[in-house]
C-alpha cells in the first residue's frame, strides 16, 4: 500500500485503521513532508520503527481544545516551534514584527505564538496533567540551559523549566526520539528516561548523575554576566558527542537541569536511510486553497548532501545544534532522491542547491574526529587551517559531475554557501574551475563578513587578506573561462568588537570595490552563539577579554547606513556617523569621499573637510550672497528715490 500524508485530523486517522496515536505531534509551522523540515524527519522516522503519530499543524494557542483533535497519545506528546525560533520567525533584528511567514500557508503571519514551545506545551498540560511531553526543534535545542534572550532582554531559564515539559532533545533528533519511544513503549515512566544521550532532563538529585560538570546556579548567572560567559564557554566546549561531560545546572534548591552529552552522528548508512523514507516532498493538499506553503519552493528541487559544520563562526548556532562533524549522504543516496526530483512535473531543469550548512564540507575536517571527536579548544579553520586539516573537493565534485549528468538537469547550483577559506587551502584548483564553469550562475553568494580583522577575530572568520586572495582568484579563474561572474559578498554590521571606525573602514572598503550590497546583514543576537554572549556580558568567552558591543539602536543604524552610504536615505545617518568618528575627510567631492556636502538652511555648504575644492565651493556660496544683498541695498535706493 502506498503511504500518503500522516494524518491530520481524528477523520483521517480512522481513516488509516487507528484507534489511539502512540504520539501527537504539535508544529509551530504548517506541515510539509519534506526531508528539509525537522518534523517530517522526526514523523518518519518513528513510523519506520513502528509507531503511529498523527500531526497538528499550528493549533489556535488561544483555545486548549485546538490540541486535542486527536484525543491523549498513548506515549507521548511531541512539541516544536517549527524551523525556525519564534522569535526570529516573528521578529527583525530591530524588534519590528515581519510581514510574511513562509512556513505558513499563504505566508500569513500571526499563526503561531511568541515563544512557540512553552506556550504549546502549557496548552497540552491544561487538559493532559500528566500525559508525557517531549520538546525539540531549534527553538528548544538552543534554549536547553539557562540563556540570554534577547527580545525580552533578559536571562531566561531552561526551557525545560518554563515549558513544563518532561524531556528536551537537542540537536538532530531521531537517535533520541526512537530511544526514548522505545523505552515509553517498555514501560519506563517518563522520569526515568535520564540516560539518553542529546537529551535534557530535570531531576531533584543528582545521586545517579555521573561524570558531570556543574554550571553556574540560574541564580549566579542572572547577577553576573562574566559567570555567564564562563558557563557559555563550558557549554561550548561541550558539544561534541565522543568528549563532552554531562552539564548541570542548579536551580533552586533540590532542583536540577542534567543535560546528557549530544547524540552520536549519524553513519552515512544512517543518513541514507534517513532521507530514503517516504517523504511526499510537499506541502498537505489542505493548504493549496490558501495558496501553499512559500517556504518548499527553496527546497523542493534541492539536496541536502551533508550536517555538521567546523567552520565554528561565533554568530552561528551550528556548533550548538548540529555539531562540528561532518556527516554526509553517498553518492547513491543523493542519485536517487535526484531521479525524483528530475521526473517532477514542476521541474524546469535546475537543480538549485547541493550543500547543507556549508556546501562544500563532504567529510570529516581530520581523521581523529572519528574516533576521538573535534578538539574542545581548538578550531579547524580559525585563526588559520589547522596542520591536521584535511583538505579535499575530490568527492564533491565527483558528485557534481555525476548529477550533472542525469537526464533533464540544465544546470546544478551550489547555493548554501561556499566557505572560501576552505577552498583557498586546496592546492588542487580542479574544484575552482569547475564550480566557476558549472555551478555559479551569475553570481556568487560568500560570506566574509567584514573586512576588519579587529572584527573578523571575534567573528572567528578569517584574516581579510584570505578573502582578498579568494576574490583574485575568482576574478582570475573567470577571465580564464571567459565568464563574466561576480561575487555577492553577505556583509554584517554591528557585530561585537565594530566600533563606527571599523564600520567606516568596511565602507571604504566597499566603495574602492565599486560595490554596494542591496541587503546588509545587522548582528542579530540569537540564542546560543558565542557572539550573543558576547553582546549580552560583554566578554569573549573564548578569553575573558572585555569586547566593545554596539547595543545603542541609533549607532547600529549608523553601522548599518555606513554599508549602504549611496541610498540618498541613509545621508544624514552617514553624516553623523563620519562626524563622530573624526572622519569628515570622506564628506567632499574628491573621489575618495563617501557622501557630498549639502546645503544648509543659510546657503553655506556643510563640510568640515579642510579639502581646497570644497573651501573653493564654501568661498563661491559666500561671493554669490554677498553680490545679491548688494544688488538688494540697490534696488532699495532705487524705490527711495
Amino acid at each position: 500500500m502506498e503511504k500518503g500524508f500522516l494524518p491530520i485530523s481524528r477523520e483521517e486517522m480512522k481513516q488509516q485503521g487507528i484507534e489511539q496515536l502512540d504520539f501527537v505531534y504539535i508544529i509551530g509551522d504548517a506541515y510539509v513532508d519534506h526531508p528539509s523540515f525537522g518534523h517530517a524527519i522526526i514523523s518518519r522516522v518513528l513510523e519506520t520503527n513502528g509507531y503511529t503519530i498523527g500531526i497538528i499543524s499550528q493549533p489556535d494557542w488561544k483555545k486548549k481544545e485546538s490540541i486535542a483533535e486527536f484525543g491523549e497519545p498513548r506515549l507521548a506528546f511531541i512539541v516544536t516551534a517549527g524551523n525556525m525560533d519564534s522569535m526570529v520567525n516573528h521578529y527583525s533584528v530591530s524588534k519590528k514584527r515581519r510581514n510574511t511567514d513562509a512556513f505558513t500557508p499563504g505566508g500569513v503571519m500571526g499563526k503561531r505564538p511568541d515563544y512557540a514551545t512553552t506556550v504549546y506545551s502549557n496548552l497540552i498540560r491544561q487538559t493532559y496533567k500528566k500525559t508525557p511531553i517531549i520538546i525539540g526543534g531549534i527553538e528548544a535545542s538552543l534554549r536547553r540551559l539557562a540563556h540570554y534572550d534577547y527580545w525580552s532582554n533578559s536571562m531566561k531559564r531552561s526551557l525545560l523549566l518554563d515549558s513544563g515539559a518532561d524531556l528536551l532533545i537537542y540537536g538532530m533528533g531521531e537517535k533520541p526520539i526512537v530511544e526514548i519511544a522505545d523505552a515509553l513503549n517498555s514501560g519506563i515512566d517518563i522520569k526515568d528516561i535520564t540516560f539518553i544521550d542529546g537529551t535534557v532532563y530535570k531531576t531533584n538529585s543528582l545521586e545517579s548523575v555521573y561524570d558531570y560538570l556543574v554550571l553556574p546556579s540560574y541564580t549566579e548567572l542572572k547577577e553576573n554576566k562574566k559567570s555567564y560567559a564562563g558557563s557559555f564557554y563550558t557549554q561550548y566546549c561541550n558539544t561534541d558527542p565522543f568528549v563532552a561531560k554531562r552539564l548541570v545546572e542548579p536551580y533552586k534548591e533540590k532542583q536540577f537541569v542534567v543535560q546528557n552529552p549530544p547524540a552520536k552522528p549519524l553513519s552515512q548508512s544512517e543518513m541514507d536511510q534517513v532521507y530514503a523514507l517516504p517523504y511526499m516532498r510537499n506541502y498537505h493538499p489542505s493548504y493549496e486553497e490558501a495558496g501553499g506553503v512559500p517556504a518548499i519552493a527553496e527546497v523542493k528541487f534541492s539536496l541536502v548532501s551533508n550536517r555538521g559544520c567546523f567552520g565554528g563562526c561565533s554568530f552561528c548556532a551550528l556548533t550548538f545544534h548540529q555539531g562540528r562533524i561532518i556527516q554526509t549522504r553517498s553518492h547513491e543516496s543523493l542519485l536517487a532522491e535526484a531521479e525524483k526530483i528530475i521526473w517532477d512535473k514542476d521541474f524546469k531543469g535546475y537543480i538549485h542547491d547541493v550543500g547543507g550548512p556549508t556546501a562544500n564540507f563532504r567529510h570529516m575536517a581530520c581523521s581523529k574526529q572519528a574516533e576521538h571527536g573535534a578538539c574542545p579548544n581548538k578550531q579547524c579553520l580559525f585563526p588559520k587551517p589547522c596542520r591536521n586539516l584535511k583538505v579535499d573537493h575530490s568527492d564533491y565534485l565527483k558528485l557534481l559531475r555525476k548529477l550533472r549528468a542525469l537526464p533533464n538537469v540544465k544546470k546544478v547550483f551550489v547555493r548554501s554557501g561556499i566557505r572560501f577559506d576552505y577552498l583557498m587551502a586546496d592546492k588542487n584548483e580542479e574544484f575552482f574551475y569547475e564550480l566557476c564553469s558549472h555551478h555559479v550562475s551569475g553570481q556568487l553568494k560568500v560570506a566574509p563578513e567584514h573586512i576588519s580583522d579587529n572584527v573578523l577575530k571575534y567573528m572567528g572568520k578569517p584574516e581579510n587578506a584570505v578573502y582578498e586572495a579568494f576574490q583574485k582568484k575568482y576574478k582570475k579563474i573567470n577571465e580564464q573561462i571567459n565568464k563574466k561572474q561576480y561575487l555577492v559578498p553577505y556583509l554584517m554590521s554591528s557585530h561585537p568588537g565594530s566600533t563606527i571606525q571599523e564600520a567606516v573602514e568596511l565602507a571604504e572598503y566597499l566603495r574602492d570595490l565599486g560595490y554596494m550590497p542591496e541587503q546588509v546583514q545587522d548582528f542579530y543576537p540569537t540564542p546560543s552563539t558565542l557572539s550573543t554572549c558576547m553582546y549580552y556580558t560583554g566578554y569573549d568567552p573564548r578569553t575573558m577579554e572585555k569586547v566593545y558591543t554596539p547595543k545603542n539602536p541609533h549607532e547600529k543604524a549608523m553601522q548599518r547606513a555606513l554599508i549602504q552610504y549611496r541610498n540618498p536615505k541613509n545621508y544624514e545617518l552617514v553624516k553623523e556617523a563620519l562626524t563622530l568618528a573624526g572622519r569628515t575627510d570622506l564628506i567632499g567631492f574628491d573621489k575618495h569621499c563617501l557622501i557630498r556636502p549639502r546645503n544648509t538652511a543659510d546657503g553655506k555648504f556643510f563640510s568640515q573637510n579642510k579639502g581646497k575644492k570644497s573651501q573653493v565651493m564654501t568661498e563661491g556660496s559666500e561671493k554669490q550672497k554677498n553680490r545679491k544683498s548688494k544688488k538688494t541695498i540697490r534696488n532699495v535706493h532705487k524705490k527711495k528715490k
